[in-house]
């Protein structure tokens, strides 16, 4: 989705929908009338979301340009530099690229809310821009140093270090080990052979510069699902059923585990190889060095977008969380815990994230900000949003939902995204152009046109 920053020249480019669909669990001792097609309520949710989709349609496009790999982490997969950290739920490089291009943004200041793991910044760096990023979780705070450190401090004799590491692997012969921090759900993910050489790897790379023992760090969080018992999976973490703990009659086997030395040696060999793509000794890191400024706002947006300067942005890219149940904190629960990441600290995050999952509970978000009140009213008086949330306190109190946090959860998420999209509106500059990645979802039989919606 594309916002103009003038209120009459707002376009939305419709892209390629990967829906989430919610199991129907309509219980037997239920009448039709609430359930499926029948229900009143959701024959209004339809009704609306063809009304609405009529008062778009001359706003609505679609661009052939924007497939399915360019708006997911598809095409990042044989990216240099931006392969090494498999984060699936980010958008590529390659969409910036073009969004950038097709807007004719060349210059000025990049803003991304929800930066990831920093693909718009480091895309928007090299097209010459600033390029500011607010996130929240510590894991895509970290790629984000980490890679500006790659990027701006590593230098030969470093590369030349990791080549050491990569073919010597001065892990195995460590003496001392680093114990390896683990929360309630991470518990049993690794072999007890990979535990002992994750702990061994970690307390040789202390012996290292900052620069090498940063891109080190780096590569091990990036190893951590190919030498688990487990494979993200949205909502969670699956466990294959070697890790013992498959309680359920349908077994998952994620295949090939990998041995730690091999995950990290290859690795490590593709960090190298990419950091050499560049054949001229005297500037070994001419395509990867940054053009303009990275700057990163740890935190969550909600409590840092106020605190921006007004009219300050010249474009805003990003892609917030889906309203599709995910939880982050869950599906990156290795990587927090190697972080350090404590269960109170994971309780938190969770909560300070914006409300995708059924465990966030609701926030007060006038007391967070009074000034909220003109985004709330408006959220207040959607005419479509406040349908679906009927329907959907219906559904729950008639026992029809899979689970029982689906309503909390969406009301929180459009309410929080107005206050989002409130914030942007101020700090972005006449003009400015505001474009969204995000995904239309449906629960309880009900399409919730995320995209229409968050566009009133």
């Amino acid at each position: 989705m594309a916002f103009s920053g003038n209120s009459d020249q707002i376009t939305l480019f419709d892209t390629p929908i990967l829906s989430f669909m919610d199991k129907d669990s309509s219980k037997g001792d239920k009448t039709n009338k609430y359930r499926g097609s029948a229900n009143p309520k959701l024959q209004i949710v339809e009704r609306l979301n063809k009304d609405y989709e009529m008062k778009w349609a001359e706003r609505l496009g679609v661009d052939n340009n924007l497939t399915r790999s360019l708006v997911s982490f598809q095409a990042n997969k044989g990216r240099a530099v931006y392969r090494w950290f498999k984060y699936k739920e980010a958008f590529s490089a390659g969409l910036v690229e073009y969004l950038l291009n097709k807007q004719k943004i060349s210059g000025g200041t990049l803003l991304d809310p929800f930066a990831g793991v920093g693909t718009a910044l480091f895309a928007a760096s090299r097209h010459g821009m600033k390029a500011e990023g607010i996130e929240l979780l510590p894991i895509g705070q970290t790629i984000i140093e980490t890679r500006k450190v790659i990027e701006s401090d590593l230098k030969p004799y470093d590369i030349k270090q990791l080549e050491f590491w990569r073919d010597v692997r001065p892990w195995s012969s460590a003496k001392t080990k680093r114990k390896i921090n683990e929360l309630r759900i991470t518990k049993g993910a690794y072999p007890l052979e990979t535990i002992e050489q994750m702990g061994s790897f970690l307390a040789a790379l202390e012996e290292e510069n900052e620069p090498v023992k940063a891109t080190l760090f780096f590569a091990f969080l990036c190893i951590l699902e190919s030498v688990s018992y487990t494979r993200k999976d949205g909502q969670y973490l699956r466990w294959d059923y070697r890790a013992g703990r498959c309680k359920v009659k349908k077994i998952f086997d994620k295949g090939e585990i990998l041995p730690f030395d091999q995950a990290m040696t290859e690795k490590l060999n593709e960090i190298i190889s990419d950091l050499r793509a560049v054949d001229i000794p005297d500037d070994l890191f001419a395509a990867t060095r940054l053009k303009g400024e990275v700057i990163l706002h740890p935190g969550s947006c909600l409590s840092l977008l106020p605190n921006l300067k007004t009219k300050s942005f010249d474009c805003i890219i990003t892609s917030p969380p889906y309203c599709n149940r995910y939880d982050y904190t869950r599906t990156y629960a290795l990587e927090l815990a190697l972080l350090g990441i404590d269960e109170k600290g994971l309780a938190k995050l969770r909560q300070e994230m914006l409300s995708c999952t059924v465990e966030n509970r609701t926030k007060d978000i006038l007391s967070h900000n009074p000034k909220w009140k003109l985004p709330v009213s408006v959220a207040d008086n959607q005419e479509l949003l406040q349908v679906v949330l009927s329907y959907l306190n219906e559904q729950k109190d008639l026992g029809l939902l899979n689970n029982n946090g689906i309503p909390r959860m969406v009301r929180g998420y459009f309410y929080e995204m107005a206050c989002v999209i409130y914030e942007c509106s101020r700090i972005m500059k006449s003009g400015a152009l505001f474009i969204m990645v995000n995904d239309n979802v449906r629960y309880s039989g009900a399409s919730i046109p995320v995209d229409i919606i968050l566009s009133e």
